[in-house]
């Protein structure tokens, strides 16, 4: 295993307020930055009072911007309640973002993560 590898790499924080969203059909996976919570990424099932739910939660944590990533139409709702919660949203389509060349990084096994411009 090679040095660059044993370490994690760190990007610069832009936003501190800010988390990030996986959406998906039945449920929905939330990550906040780790000093807001002790439990720093949770999952929301995808019913209404469950993702107003998800927008109590993110306030809590003094949140007030979410990037959401998702290829269907489920996105509409998370977007709808968080922006009536006054939470600034950015929606990223994943099949565009994964196209972008040399934009993922892995950084443990086969985990990546996306850096996206907005």
């Amino acid at each position: 295993m090679s040095n660059k590898s044993k370490h994690a790499q760190s990007l610069p924080v832009l936003n501190s307020n800010a988390a990030g969203i996986d959406i998906g059909a039945s449920f929905h996976v939330v990550a906040l930055p780790p000093d807001r919570s002790s439990e720093s990424v949770h999952t929301f099932k995808a019913f209404t009072s469950d993702i107003q739910s998800m927008a109590n939660w993110l306030l809590e944590n003094g949140i007030t911007t979410a990037a959401m990533e998702s290829t269907g139409v489920y996105w509409v709702p998370v977007y709808e309640i968080l922006e009536q919660h006054g939470i600034d949203v950015i929606l990223s389509n994943a099949r565009d973002t994964r196209s972008v060349p040399g934009r993922k990084t892995e950084l443990s096994g086969s985990s990546g993560y996306m850096l996206v411009d907005f």
